[in-house]
């Protein structure tokens, strides 16, 4: 037979349930310990965040699509959120760093400012997080004519 071990715990000659509340853990129960937040993290919430924004087409550069659309077609990889995003977190800041392929015709400036601010938001809503800054790097413009990379290509048999 085993024993289970038992905790030691404080006994409380107050029975006044208030004045325990205050005597036990020193505060705020949601202020006890420390919260970390992994980069993959920021990045995934950065990532669905640009893509939201009218007029983003993809994220990341030709290369990383590229390899991105070869791991999408493996089974079990998945669309990966975080293509084109990086991010820096510290303990209460982050700094992220985004590629982004435009569709044309849209105003550059107006897509990068939209992008900021929605990333900004979503991942300061989320994460608690300062996002001291989001650098855009404009990898490629998306021509209406053109086929798309993350296309599936047609079967070569039927």
């Amino acid at each position: 037979m085993t024993e289970t071990p038992q905790r030691n715990r404080p006994e409380n000659t107050d029975r006044d349930a208030s004045s325990s509340l205050t005597k036990r853990g020193g505060g705020d129960p949601g202020s006890r310990g420390r919260t970390t937040i992994a980069d993959g993290v920021v990045e995934k919430i950065a990532g669905m965040a640009a893509r939201d924004v009218e007029g983003v087409h993809a994220m990341g550069s030709g290369l990383s699509r590229t390899f991105g659309a070869v791991r999408d077609r493996v089974p079990g990889g998945g669309k990966s959120v975080t293509r084109g995003v990086k991010a820096e977190v510290g303990e209460s800041q982050t700094a992220l760093d985004l590629e982004i392929v435009v569709d044309y015709g849209v105003s550059i400036a107006d897509v990068a400012r939209d992008v900021r601010e929605n990333v900004v938001a979503a991942v300061e809503r989320m994460t608690g997080l300062e996002v001291v800054e989001v650098n855009i790097a404009v990898s490629d413009v998306k021509l209406p004519d053109e086929d798309d990379d993350d296309d599936q290509p047609e079967p070569r048999l039927q």
